[in-house]
């Protein structure tokens, strides 16, 4: 398979000894790895080149991780993000994915999970661009909102909003269980391994960060609720909202 028919990986590290680490093991994986030190680089790669997957190291020079994620992510970058954290604290984890991290893994991270974290994002990817679709067209409707499953794509009175993959991901498992209480851990199988260290926590902050992307002052209840004891339920207010 030739390097351009591989998945597309980004990698912006400040460590040159980590970066030429991760681009020969990942590389040696079936990946086609472009390592860069800085942010200046990355948002000159980004408007240029496509990718599949972005590594961010959250200990960058000038301009954290954290920060630099949420940047993009305001920007309307909706690239799968799996940030590399400075120590391997749990908080550190939920706040890279409350800055707009699809995952994250700390510094002692071990080189086969970090292969299995990029390709469940991958594979979540695929799946969310209808690869897995048969080439139909789906859509959906609910309250002001238009979503093209195919295209990965939600507007709001045909105006777009932008998603990560994973608050896609989220929606998409939402709109096949309308009206039926999820649990966080049928939510977090359903993800295919996001943040899977986090645990239910993970769930909270992907299901706020959607929340708060489908807020609507017309309504006197949230389109997502949370069921005390059972989880989260997503209440449609239009029959076109799902099956």
């Amino acid at each position: 398979m030739s390097a351009a028919a591989l998945p597309s990986v980004l990698l912006v590290d400040n460590n040159p000894g980590m970066r030429a680490t991760l681009r020969r093991y990942l590389g040696e994986r079936g990946l086609n790895v472009q390592a860069i030190a800085n942010v200046l680089q990355l948002e000159r790669l980004l408007t240029r080149t496509p990718h599949d997957i972005l590594l961010l190291d959250q200990d960058l020079p000038g301009e954290g991780g954290l920060s630099l994620c949420r940047r993009l992510r305001v920007g309307g970058l909706t690239l799968p993000i799996l940030m590399l954290n400075t120590s391997d604290d749990a908080t550190d984890r939920i706040i890279g994915l409350e800055m707009g991290a699809d995952d994250c893994l700390g510094r002692a991270l071990q080189p086969r999970e970090l292969v299995a974290r990029i390709n469940a994002l991958l594979r979540r990817r695929q799946m969310i661009h209808g690869r897995h679709l048969g080439g139909v067209r789906e859509n959906r409707c609910f309250g002001p909102f238009q979503v093209n499953l195919s295209r990965m794509e939600l507007s709001r009175d045909g105006k777009p909003v932008s998603l990560t993959s994973t608050e896609f991901q989220m929606l998409r498992i939402f709109l096949s269980h309308p009206r039926r209480p999820l649990s966080r851990g049928q939510l977090l199988d359903r993800l295919k391994g996001a943040g899977t260290e986090a645990g239910d926590r993970c769930i909270d902050v992907l299901v706020s960060r959607l929340r708060r992307k489908l807020e609507d002052s017309s309504r006197t209840q949230s389109y997502l609720r949370t069921v005390w004891g059972q989880g989260y339920l997503f209440m449609p207010d239009d029959p076109c909202g799902g099956d």
